[in-house]
């Protein structure tokens, strides 16, 4: 019986040192979540026996068991890298297999075809949430439809621009653009004379091919108090707005101010803008039409989605624009075309949201990374390459959205390291080892009373 208790406690150091040694080996590991030998004692007994006069009969592992604490992040650069910040593991799938995988390490990567997978091998496909309009920045996503997620590598299309707002101050201390004559002229406004205008902001608009076109506007203080002349120039030709180029003559809008510096012309809106609270005043359209005839077969202005033709006109918002006593200042002048984009990045929020940034500014939503919870993670069975599969142990996944629930946030550019604790894993390496050599000690005492016995005599 010695024999088997010493046994029995060399097997069970052995597989705490070989428990210990695993942590120790992936203390570098992504995602590896430690280890914990546990131990129960054996004890034996027939029918009838009174258990307080039987000795123990050794040792057994009861279990080796996983400890899902968090481990620390670590930031790493890369834009692709995701890690877990609370409950929950990434869903992973291989093509064509209905059998989900689980992990917390988030090196991901983009194969050949444009998915998101892991670095395993074979490599396994990110699970996530679809967006239900890829075109729209603020999408909604499809939180009921578990699909692959895959970047789209095709360039980005271009919008042609149909709107321009300008937030702009005009000094109200202008004076006329005069000459030298007497007595003095109007000078008459020449966009390549810098004495016939006060003032002069120029913003990039896009036709339909995104091809870039240079529209600039140029204000020119009249004798009227309050009141400007606008010119709008696109590409060297100078517009008049609502009126067709060959029925009028080159000519200006009217920007007029009250004694406050608030603008009164162009009137404000008789119903408020419940898409751009920001917009108060009619816009003024500029009819590009007949102005601006494109060799490239593009259109400008809005498009009808279903002819593919444009209206040619670009609507010019000066909601906001003010003339104070101040220098001249451009506050805001934006546009809403863009051009042809690259794809530049991949970007995630908390939520899990993943972002596609674009040479021309665009960011779009590739989809929502899905993240799974278990009643009993420890119930999870290890497959591998820092992976699990669930069992009727662990219960079924609840899989959803990151930050809902039980389930922790996405942290993007980083990545979780193993929970290893490599200096209380060497003293528990040597704690074994003694272990180890304590058990050994047990058989070498019964063997020394056993052959004891066998030279009586």
């Amino acid at each position: 019986m010695p024999f088997n208790i010493g046994l029995s406690g060399l097997n069970a150091a052995a597989a705490d040192l070989k428990t210990t040694g695993n942590n120790i080996a992936n203390v570098a590991t992504t995602g590896f979540k430690q280890s914990r030998t546990e131990f129960g004692d054996i004890f034996t007994r027939s029918y009838g026996t009174i258990s307080r006069t039987n000795s123990g009969a050794g040792v057994r592992v009861v279990a080796t068991t996983q400890q899902f604490t968090q481990g620390t992040l670590e930031f790493s650069g890369n834009s692709l890298d995701l890690s877990i910040t609370g409950r929950g593991f990434f869903v992973l799938n291989s093509a064509g297999n209905n059998d989900n995988v689980y992990t917390r390490a988030g090196a991901i990567q983009v194969d050949n075809e444009g998915y998101l997978v892991n670095n395993g091998a074979p490599p396994l496909r990110i699970q996530g949430f679809p967006p239900v309009d890829p075109s729209d920045p603020n999408s909604a996503f499809q939180t009921g439809l578990l699909s692959d997620m895959q970047l789209n590598l095709a360039d980005s299309p271009p919008r042609s621009s149909s709107e321009v707002n300008a937030q702009i101050n005009l000094r109200s201390d202008a004076m006329e653009p005069l000459d030298n004559e007497d007595p003095p002229v109007r000078i008459p406004f020449d966009t390549t004379d810098p004495d016939s205008y006060n003032f002069s902001t120029s913003t990039t608009i896009y036709d339909s091919l995104g091809t870039p076109l240079a529209l600039t506007t140029f204000f020119v203080k009249t004798d009227v108090a309050g009141a400007w002349e606008m010119y709008t120039n696109v590409d060297g030709v100078t517009v008049t707005p609502d009126d067709p180029p060959e029925d009028a003559p080159i000519g200006p809008t009217t920007v007029s101010f009250d004694t406050n510096g608030k603008m009164t012309s162009p009137a404000l809106l008789t119903q408020p803008d419940l898409d751009d609270p920001s917009n108060t005043h009619v816009p003024i359209e500029l009819d590009l039409t007949g102005y601006m005839p494109l060799s490239n077969n593009a259109r400008l202005g809005s498009i009808d989605p279903e002819t593919g033709e444009g209206d040619g006109i670009i609507k010019l918002d000066l909601s906001g624009t003010t003339q104070y006593g101040q220098k001249y200042a451009v506050s805001s002048l934006e546009q809403d075309g863009y051009t042809t984009g690259r794809i530049t990045g991949v970007d995630a929020d908390e939520e899990g949201v993943l972002f596609v940034r674009y040479s021309n500014g665009r960011a779009l939503p590739l989809g929502q990374v899905a993240l799974a919870d278990f009643d009993n993670t420890q119930g999870l069975q290890q497959i591998g390459d820092t992976s699990w599969a669930e069992t009727t142990a662990s219960g079924n996944p609840v899989i959803f959205s990151p930050g809902t629930g039980s389930l922790g946030n996405i942290q993007g550019g980083a990545l979780e390291t193993s929970n290893v604790d490599l200096a209380t894993e060497l003293v528990h390496l040597i704690t074994a080892q003694r272990n180890y050599q304590a058990n050994s000690k047990t058989i070498s005492a019964a063997d020394t009373i056993t052959q004891a016995i066998l030279n009586i005599q």
